[in-house]
């Protein structure tokens, strides 16, 4: 016998549990070009794997995607220490990867629960009114046929107008697909990767003008990905910008808004230059690295004339308004005096450009260092009390407790939660560091990611990337991408109804009075939740166009 359940989402379907279907809305609802997804639980019970078939009926101009879910290897869930809303902290096999359907068909495996995975999409040219949608799955003379509707609002969904980052690194598929750095196919596979982080609500991108000196062992390295070319000459130093051009055009065509140039100084601190590779003498050296001082005069001199050259170059190519610099990722306390003194080196070459960088300490802030910071969700209540004029947050492997998060064996509301929160508290713009990191902790080897989930024991699985490299150079979705950008929907939609009604209008969509004050780190543990606050913003907007 074969067995179906409609399943949110946001519930993750454990091979040996029965899904409890909560959350699923008898009626889905969109705005045009909005994916909305949602699950199809499978139970096989017969005693040899079969190849399962899926139909689709759905009307014109709606689009219908069906994946299969699988399993991925978890060595590593979680640290030592976690909350109670974990699905498990036990090491295992645990769903995540999405893999389109097989010539052969879907895989069903006796005697578990495994799940498809469903995408609908609304064409810009499909008018407002519910339609129906039909989804059979099974083999031949045991097929089961779930039926659902969408209702499509009329108008379409907003583009999101503050950054998203989910940090990119060039150097991971140069390595894994085994071609050179910047060769024609490594620009084809950036560029399929490029694409999907944009498509799914990613719309910065961090910009590897030098290697970007993150996770990287003290006195280590990691390949080169460097698309600024350096010239040391008898005059000094001179720029070239090829690549670089090349770079911003690709991501133009892509639908990139934002550039975030990879950081200036060495991550946690600023205490040394970042690996910067240049020419002299007819061969090519490293120049700058770990054992370079952030702010010697070697140093300091190469990086003002460079900056004057870049910054001319930004405003050459137009994208001096959408232009984001780094100092250094994660500085202490204690390294504030590094940071500060490094940020006092660029300070008045980057006047006009604003300073992001990822830090957890409000001193920083209020002694004036860093005008735009990037707060860590966990520790972002005195920046709240007192907030800066633009606040962002992020989080990491060290946010397990209580806030949201993206780790594999974390409920889908926790990764989703942020997009209403991050409304809410007006947040300015989000930051994660794992988009398609494949290496080590410390980038000491890379990792094959299909076996090895978690930077090789480091960091929970799930917290160092969002996408699987797949087949010839195109990445394979997670079922925490697609959260994510369920979140960022979220946040688009809240937006576009404050627009048309006011911010207590979309605050009142929260139902914080039945449900008590959402916050970081109180919100409802719940499948049910997110649904209810969107079907309440959904409801206003469809009022109002």
């Amino acid at each position: 016998m074969f067995r179906v359940k409609c399943v949110s989402a946001m519930e993750k379907v454990f091979p040996s549990r029965e899904p409890s279907g909560e959350g699923v809305p008898e009626l889905y609802t969109a705005l045009n070009g909005e994916s909305i997804s949602f699950q199809i639980a499978c139970f096989w019970d017969g005693y040899s794997r079969e190849w399962g078939k899926v139909e689709v009926k759905s009307a014109q101009g709606i689009s219908v995607r069906v994946r299969a879910v699988q399993l991925v290897p978890c060595a590593y869930p979680c640290h030592r220490q976690a909350d109670s809303d974990y699905l498990t902290t036990e090491p295992g096999l645990y769903p995540d990867r999405l893999e389109e359907i097989r010539s052969q068909g879907f895989p069903m495996i006796p005697g578990q629960w495994r799940s498809l995975w469903v995408d609908i999409q609304a064409e810009e040219s499909v008018k407002a009114g519910i339609y129906p949608i039909e989804i059979s799955a099974g083999i031949e003379g045991c097929m089961q046929c779930v039926k659902t509707q969408v209702e499509i609002l009329g108008a379409e969904l907003p583009e999101l107008d503050i950054p998203h980052t989910e940090w990119f690194h060039c150097d991971c598929l140069a390595n894994y697909y085994g071609v050179e750095v910047f060769s024609e196919k490594h620009w084809r596979i950036v560029e399929n990767f490029i694409r999907t982080a944009v498509r799914r609500g990613c719309n910065m991108i961090l910009t590897p003008i030098f290697t970007p000196p993150l996770d990287t062992a003290q006195g280590g390295e990691r390949r080169t990905v460097q698309l600024v070319d350096v010239w040391v000459t008898e005059d000094g130093y001179r720029f070239g910008y090829e690549r670089f051009e090349r770079w911003v055009a690709m991501c133009r065509s892509c639908g990139v808004k934002y550039f975030e140039m990879s950081h200036l100084f060495s991550q946690w601190g600023a205490t040394a230059a970042p690996k910067i590779m240049g020419y002299e003498n007819g061969g090519l050296r490293r120049l700058f690295g770990w054992e370079t001082p952030a702010v010697g005069e070697e140093y300091a001199s190469f990086l003002r004339k460079f900056l004057v050259s870049f910054t001319e170059e930004l405003r050459k190519l137009g994208i001096e308004k959408c232009s984001y610099f780094h100092i250094s990722d994660e500085p202490s306390l204690e390294q504030l005096e590094s940071y500060q003194a490094a940020r006092a080196l660029v300070k008045d070459c980057l006047q006009d450009f604003p300073i992001i960088d990822a830090l957890s300490n409000y001193d920083f802030y209020e002694r004036g260092i860093v005008e735009e910071p990037i707060c860590s969700n966990d520790h972002i209540g005195p920046f709240l009390e007192n907030p800066p004029q633009k606040l962002w947050t992020y989080y990491c492997t060290a946010q397990w407790k209580d806030v949201s998060n993206r780790f594999i064996v974390q409920p889908g509301y926790r990764t989703r939660v942020l997009g209403v929160q991050m409304y809410k508290y007006q947040i300015a713009g989000f930051l994660q560091w794992g988009y398609n990191f494949y290496n080590s902790q410390y980038s000491l080897y890379p990792v094959n990611p299909y076996l090895i989930t978690d930077a090789d024991g480091a960091f929970p699985s799930g917290d160092a990337f969002l996408v699987y490299p797949g087949e010839n150079g195109v990445p394979e979705e997670s079922i925490r991408l697609m959260l994510m950008e369920e979140a960022m929907n979220d946040l688009r939609a809240m937006r576009y109804l404050e627009r048309l009604d006011g911010r207590e209008s979309a605050l009142e969509c929260l139902g914080e009075s039945e449900n008590g004050e959402l916050t970081f780190d109180r919100y409802p543990r719940n499948l049910t939740y997110l649904m209810q606050v969107r079907e309440r913003v959904n409801k206003k907007l469809k009022e109002l166009i």
